[in-house]
């Protein structure tokens, strides 16, 4: 399959890979309610570094700037529920 450009879709669809991070860390999140072993919450703290790392991209290049604010409360939403979790 040929590229559309010289740049990844990840630097051309910032918005779009910070959303995907998002959901993964959602997913994982559910995952790790169901079987919290270490190693499930270890894999949802994990994918919300890297959620965070993709909404501060996807800010750096001002894409979608309503969606992001999105991710990034349902991030915090997310974290709250990681550390709610850690705690009991």
């Amino acid at each position: 399959m040929a590229k559309h450009s010289d740049v990844s879709w990840k630097q051309d669809h910032p918005s779009t890979l910070s959303s995907n991070s998002v959901q993964k860390a959602e997913r994982l999140l559910k995952i790790a309610k169901s079987r919290p072993e270490e190693m499930a919450v270890e894999h949802v703290f994990e994918q919300v570094s890297h959620a965070e790392n993709a909404l501060s991209n996807a800010e750096q290049y001002g894409e979608h700037l309503d969606i992001v604010q999105q991710n990034r409360e349902q991030l915090e939403q997310i974290r709250q529920q990681l550390h709610e979790m850690k705690n009991q």
